[in-house]
Formats: structure tokens, sequence, C-alpha cells
């Protein structure tokens, strides 16, 4: 006889790895830690395999463990799509889109207009946030699709448009190459912070830490108040803001791609036609935005 895994039993374990502990898993799912204790057990039972290991003080993840969070992941994602595919009626249910904050004021709109004139039915919730925490919430099945400047070979996505990484600092600021360089770095992680020290530290240009934050909301603040350069796309100068370059003796900065991802495994129709209404958008467009396609 076959087993068949329980999907409450397999949120439960994806919610003890994604929140760090049993204790803030039944927080999550608002059950109690004896719950979640008896329905791991539960698991590790049914499946013959121990699923933790203990490192220490705390519990990790065994090598059967980690196997089976892919699969569960999977599981869930097409159960949740499942039902909302189920109580939405062609392309009048709901899309949740995720966006760093640095595009959503100028790659974001058209791509939204676009969907908007296409599907006037669909009701469009947007996440804007950083690109890390968006990915994982794309993998979790919390976001149906994302723009984002990273990479995995497990998602299915589209390039949207590749910018130039530019210095970028205040109006006023004033440029003093034979100081240390003031930089304005965002929280790790953040391709930006290791493009902007990697290209310093190889071109040999001495800088320190000037200011730091966890939002990019923060990072403009300190750039307008003049407190130091930051490397980011072209998207984020502004009318206040110049940038910095070789005749500066700044170092150049590679281009970033940003891309439109889903997960492959999305059989709920409103993603996927609405993921194609972009993606021939940008097929359309050849001589604006990039064509690459991740399959």
């Amino acid at each position: 006889m076959s087993k068949t895994l329980e999907l409450d039993v397999l949120r439960a374990f994806v919610a003890v790895v994604d929140e760090g502990g049993f204790a803030s898993a039944a927080d999550r799912l608002e059950l109690t830690q004896s719950a979640i204790t008896q329905r791991m057990q539960r698991l590790e039972s049914q499946l013959g395999v121990a699923l933790f290991e203990r490192d220490g003080r705390t519990k990790q993840l065994s090598e059967r463990g980690r196997q089976l969070l892919r699969y569960a992941r999977e599981l869930l994602s097409l159960n949740d799509d499942a039902i909302r595919a189920l109580a939405d009626d062609g392309m009048s249910g709901s899309l949740r889109i995720g966006s760093p904050h640095d595009i959503a004021d100028t790659l974001l709109p058209p791509m939204l207009s676009h969907i908007a004139r296409s599907a006037p039915r669909l009701r469009l919730e947007i996440n804007v946030g950083r690109s890390p925490h968006l990915m994982e919430s794309l993998r979790r099945g919390e976001l149906d699709m994302t723009i984002s400047t990273r990479t995995d070979p497990d998602l299915q996505g589209i390039a949207l448009r590749t910018s130039p990484t530019l210095w970028i600092c205040s109006s006023q600021f004033i440029h003093a190459p034979q100081q240390p360089l003031p930089l304005i770095l965002i929280d790790e992680p953040s391709i930006f912070r290791r493009l902007a020290i990697d290209s310093l530290d190889a071109a040999g240009i001495p800088w320190r830490l000037a200011y730091r934050s966890s939002s990019l909301i923060g990072i403009k603040a300190a750039i307008r108040a003049g407190l130091g350069v930051t490397a980011r796309t072209m998207e984020m100068v502004e009318p206040d803001m110049r940038t910095l370059g070789a005749s500066d003796g700044m170092p150049p900065l590679p281009s970033v791609t940003y891309y439109l991802w889903i997960r492959p495994n999305t059989v709920n129709p409103v993603v996927r036609q609405a993921y194609e209404l972009i993606a021939s958008r940008q097929r359309a467009t050849p001589g604006a935005l990039s064509q690459a396609r991740i399959d």
C-alpha cells in the first residue's frame, strides 16, 4: 500500500525550516509548539528517516530533510496554485507581483499597464521589497512572479532590461580622490554591495563605510545628505544626484540585468497568461529591452 504525505504536515515542516525553529513555526501557523512537534514526529515515522539532526543545542536539516524540503515546496505550491486557479475565472483573479524598490517607479509601471490593458478584470497585488527577500517569497509561493537582479536555475524567467551600474552621489558631494572613498552600502545580501566593494578592491582604491542601511529609502537619504557614494543602476539617479566616472578616478562597474521570474511548476492559468503577456511584449520590442530567455 503506497503512503500519502499530508499537506498540513508538509506545511508545518516547511514552516519549521523557514522560521528557524518549532516555536516560530507554531506562531506562523497559529498552532501550539507541541502540535508542530507531533507533526514532525509523524512525518519522520511515516517516512522512516530522520529529517533533523542535532548540531550542538540546535537542530539542523539532515540530508534526507533537505531532499524532502524540495518536494514539500513543490507539492505545497501545486496545491496552492490549484486552489487559486479553481477560485479564479480566467483572467479575473488576482496576480501577486514583487518588485525591488529601485525600479518600482521605472520598470514596473509599464509592465503593470500592459497587464491591466490586456486583462482589466485582473486584480494586481504589488509587493515592493529587497530582491533577495522577494526571491524567497517567490520560492515559498507567497508571490506569483517577481522582478529581480538575482538568478536561479530552478525558476523560469525572461530578461526585462540590462542597466549600467553607476557610482551615484549627491549633486553637492565633493569627491576627494586623495582620501578613502566614503561608501554608502545596504545590508547583506546585496549584489550592489558586492559590486562596489569588489570593484574598489580590484582597483586598489581605499574606502571606508560611511553609512549603512537596510532599505533603499535609507540609501537615498544618505546620498541626498552628501554622506558618500553608492553603486546602483541608472534607475536610481534623480535630479539632485550626479554620477562619478573614470575622469574622477572611479573604476568601471558591470551592468546588471533585471529579470521577471515565475515558478516553473506554476499551473495557475492566470499566472501563466500574465507571464506570456509580458514575454510577448518583450519579443515585440527587441530594440528597447533584452530578449534573453531563461528556461
